[in-house]
């Protein structure tokens, strides 16, 4: 009798224990409940509450990604866009994740009305890539990359994109464009 008493009250001490996971939450393995192994089939139990839109290209031989989109239910209001590591594959898993809504953050508040300033002091760029009309600045320690419109850093630097550009030489209030998650 003591027994069952013993792991009765264990029982509840667990269940007790349990912490509600924030839906909102950005890891370096999880954005939300979403996490770096759930597949495409999952998709419709890890977001049961919202509203989940397939681009179908209707080729699965062009190679292109097939980008889903999750809307908040009521709203209607785009919470993230997610790329498979496979088209038309509802085994693979997510490897991008495109976050759209601002609720979504980190343990240190990162989140995409984040400036430079707040990425450049809280971790290590990893690399600066310059591009055409953005720069692409990767962070590996938390598995993200965020654009930056070109706009943003002085003028005499937006025009060549032979350019190496430095993190010193982007303005501290430069905003983010874009705010990716990926996992290879």
């Amino acid at each position: 009798m003591r027994t069952y008493l013993l792991i009765g009250l264990l029982f509840g001490l667990f269940v007790a224990c349990e912490t509600k996971s924030d839906p909102f939450l950005i890891t370096k393995q999880s954005v939300g409940m979403l996490t770096d192994s759930t597949k495409v089939n999952a998709l419709k139990v890890v977001f049961a509450n919202d509203s989940i839109s397939k681009y179908i290209g209707g080729d699965e031989f062009t190679g292109n990604i097939n980008t889903i989109s999750i809307f908040e239910k009521g709203t209607g209001k785009l919470l993230l866009e997610l790329d498979p590591n496979y088209s038309l594959d509802s085994l693979s898993t997510i490897r991008t994740v495109r976050v759209m809504d601002a609720r979504f953050k980190n343990k240190d508040g990162l989140n995409t009305m984040s400036t430079f300033g707040e990425i450049n002091s809280k971790y290590s760029i990893s690399s600066i890539q310059n591009t055409l009309r953005n720069l692409i600045v990767s962070v590996d320690e938390i598995n993200v990359y965020f654009t930056l419109s070109k706009m943003e850093i002085p003028e005499e630097m937006r025009y060549n994109m032979n350019q190496k550009i430095e993190a010193i030489s982007i303005p501290e209030t430069a905003k983010i464009k874009d705010f990716y998650i990926q996992w290879y």
